[in-house]
């Protein structure tokens, strides 16, 4: 074709990318080396240009985006409604609508097509810092030259969502320069559809991981079905692993077009999804794929009766980059005699350095890298501190206290509850934690070599060569963002849980409401989205569940500027936190700056692994304010969007159905579930040592069965981030017995614990088998 308004896709290749796109460009690149990807015409940049230029849309573009109130949101909203709306009511000129329509009318006689994708296709311009990838529409299962003509106005359109002009507004680019590329590809009647990567972008080894589901692939990334998972050795080619999954429910072409949804027949429910011989046909497609852009690569394809088509392919950005063996201990004589402080192992791991004692927050300058943190109890503003310390050990506290929750996330050996560790030790003297014992020594002591490792990253606990595959998912807890990039290389699906209260204390510090009656609620919001989005990049696109701020009275009162905020509690456990908070006129302009925050995450940065969750909710009416505010802060529960509640205080165990209807899934906090089931303090030193704080309590146990029962009855999922079941197998056992969805650990744990769940998974099937036998 001699116009630049129109390419065959044939003829395309990634020099093209600021004419065509990075889609478009690289499924030209794959035409050319003869693989199997459906055929299509390209509606190029110049195209978009033509429909701007030659029509008033140009005078719609610059009036609607002028104006000092563009950062107003309503304002910005209108504007982006007014402009698409625009552009789907706007005629194509003649010559664009007659080049267009004349290129799909050939293209159809052609290629014998009857339905087709229309595809957005970001150019090279557009994602020169600053990725906008996912932001565009696309279209599938489109009829006809006018259905045609409709959807590439609206994928024109997208160009000027809500989030595409905020993120665009940001980063400097000018709203009349964009253009994008409209991809018009045979659409294939998908039977079968998937993602393949060829590495393992969890782990970095050399195994292809390929998922594969019923119908169209909109199900397995909405998250509707989970789909087969099949591990193939990249060096063999042979299978390693299948994981069957029963599939209810399937997204199919609609009898006029369109996507429609179906169930899915009996016999094919628990059916392998890609018999072994079309496995590995797609292992070899992808092979080839990957020796062409010399890098890993993901795939996304499908198949229909007949054979396996190649509809898109990236290049994957979450390898780990390979990683030598965490640093060893401390050389030097080993330390003698027996522990000179006994306390709660409530970190594993062993440290040795020069103890530092510190009598508060105050002193934590006084801390160097690679010392031993001593302190009474450690404070949330303390985090910094800890996040620098080799090893930490505390007077007061149990399991479950601040320095015992922060220092596994952190994977800094901790013993908590040695009661005179300020008083024993002294100021400069060389130590030795023992974190998984609860024991402190003097002098420095040498860790025992481990037998044929394999790291995870440095400083973290090394494991088998090969971690298995497990069926319940496994998530990692991430204290701090200094950790995001370490963790990221544990073979894990995503971040359980990051506390955003942990964000405030290592890079905020002041209380937000000091720092928005100073008016520097803009700083609050990009350092919190700073935080956030230094975590999310480090795990995308894994998702990453951001739980909004849980201080506590107590906690909030003792950050700088927060004292006149905060009342005094007689128990600030149960008492103004959690959802109360937002919904409280007092604290809510705070909760709406966390909101932006990470608002800002997901369309600045362009981050949409960015997830929210909720803790400490008592009721329903409380969910319904907070809907309405993250509503109004641009963030809508949706396929890409997902909104999960702690499940920690009984009435969500009660009423867990109702619940289900304000959420997109739960994650059982055991530590304040424990708390509040059995009345027993969670940070009373007293009843730790009794034994009354045990999330292995019957009582506790009937509370979770209770939850995931009711939580899949409502159609949602079940977690759990905690250390319980990495500390207890039978906590463990009992938690995959009872089916729950995912478990989220601390980093030092991952490993092992991923060995324990498959090792029950593995135990539960031989069960069934012998069982039907």
């Amino acid at each position: 074709m001699p116009s630049p308004v129109l390419l065959n896709l044939a003829e395309v290749s990634e020099d093209d990318l600021p004419l065509v796109g990075g889609k478009a460009g690289k499924l030209g690149e794959l035409v050319r080396q003869g693989l199997p990807v459906p055929p299509g015409i390209v509606v190029t940049t110049e195209g978009y240009r033509l429909f701007v230029e030659s029509t008033d849309l140009k005078d719609v573009i610059a009036r609607e985006l002028s104006g000092p109130d563009l950062e107003n949101p309503d304002r910005l909203e209108k504007a982006a409604e007014r402009i698409r709306a625009a552009f789907e009511s706007t005629p194509l000129p003649e010559e664009l609508r007659s080049a267009i329509t004349d290129a799909y009318d050939a293209f159809t006689r052609r290629d014998a097509v009857a339905y087709v994708a229309v595809r957005s296709s970001a150019t090279a311009e557009d994602l020169e810092g600053a990725s906008f990838a996912g932001l565009q529409d696309t279209y599938l299962n489109v009829a006809g030259t006018d259905e045609v003509l409709r959807m590439v106005r609206r994928c024109w359109g997208s160009l000027f969502t809500p989030r595409v002009l905020v993120y665009r507004q940001r980063k400097g680019f000018d709203h009349a320069s964009v253009r994008l590329a409209v991809l018009i590809q045979k659409m294939v009647d998908a039977t079968v559809s998937g993602i393949l990567f060829t590495r393992d972008p969890n782990t970095g080894e050399n195994h292809m991981i390929v998922e594969a589901g019923w119908g169209l692939g909109e199900a397995i990334v909405g998250g509707e079905v989970t789909p087969d998972h099949y591990v193939i050795d990249g060096a063999t080619q042979k299978i390693v692993h299948k994981q069957v999954s029963e599939q209810r429910l399937r997204i199919v072409r609609g009898p006029g077009g369109g996507n429609v949804r179906e169930d899915v027949p009996l016999p094919e429910r628990t059916a392998q999804k890609l018999p072994d011989a079309r496995l590995l046909r797609l292992v070899s497609l992808a092979r080839l794929i990957e020796s062409r852009y010399r890098r890993p690569m993901d795939v996304e394809w499908c198949g229909d009766a007949e054979a396996l088509y190649i509809v898109q392919a990236r290049p994957v950005t979450t390898i780990p980059t390979s990683t030598a063996p965490g640093p060893a201990a401390p050389a030097g004589p080993p330390a003698e005699g027996a522990p000179v402080l006994k306390g709660f192992g409530a970190a594993p791991g062993l440290a040795g350095g020069i103890a530092r004692i510190l009598r508060g927050s105050a002193e934590m300058e006084r801390l160097k890298a690679g010392e031993i943190l001593v302190t009474t109890m450690t404070t949330p503003d303390m985090v910094p501190a800890m996040s620098r310390a080799a090893g930490i050990v505390t007077d007061e506290g149990g399991m479950t206290c601040h320095a015992a929750i922060v220092s596994r996330e952190l994977g800094v050996p901790c013993v908590v509850g040695t009661r005179e560790a300020t008083r024993v030790l002294a100021d400069g003297s060389e130590v030795t934690v023992d974190g998984k014992a609860g024991a402190v020594y003097r002098g420095l002591r040498t860790a025992p070599p481990p037998a044929a490792p394999v790291s995870a990253g440095p400083g973290l606990p090394s494991g088998p060569a090969h971690v298995p595959v497990t069926a319940t998912k496994v998530y990692v807890n991430v204290g701090v963002p200094e950790k995001a990039e370490e963790y990221a290389r544990l073979p894990v699906s995503g971040v359980g849980l990051l506390r955003l209260e942990f964000i405030f204390t290592a890079h905020v510090r002041d209380h937000p409401l000091a720092l928005l009656q100073r008016g520097k609620r803009d700083e609050l919001v990009r350092r919190l989205a700073d935080g956030v989005g230094r975590v999310c990049r480090a795990f995308h696109p894994r998702p990453v569940i951001v739980r909004t701020s849980d201080f506590k009275t107590n906690e909030y009162r003792g950050m700088p500027g927060g004292e006149p905020f905060e009342p005094v509690e007689e128990n600030p456990m149960i008492g103004w936190r959690g959802c109360s908070r937002y919904v409280s006129p007092v604290f809510k302009p705070a909760f709406e700056c966390e909101l932006e925050a990470i608002h800002r995450v997901r369309t600045e940065m362009g981050l949409k692994n960015a997830m929210v969750m909720l803790p400490f909710v008592r009721n329903t009416w409380e969910l319904e304010e907070i809907a309405t505010m993250l509503r109004a802060a641009g963030l809508k529960r949706s396929r890409d969007f997902k909104l999960y509640l702690m499940a920690e205080v009984p009435s969500i165990v009660f009423l867990a159905r109702e619940f289900a209807q304000h959420c997109d899934g739960f994650s059982i906090g055991s530590n304040d579930l424990t708390q509040l089931v059995l009345g027993a303090d969670r940070d009373s030193e007293t009843l730790g040592r009794m034994g009354y704080f045990d999330e292995r309590d019957p009582a506790v146990l009937a509370a979770i069965h209770q939850l995931i029962e009711g939580a899949h009855a409502g159609g949602r999922t079940v977690g759990i981030c905690g250390q319980g079941p990495s500390v207890y197998p039978e906590f463990a056992e009992f938690l995959v017995r009872e089916g729950i969805d995912s478990i989220s650990l601390n980093a030092d744990t991952v490993v092992s614990t991923i060995g324990t769940i498959a090792s029950l998974e593995q135990r539960m099937k031989l069960d069934g088998l012998r069982r039907r036998e």
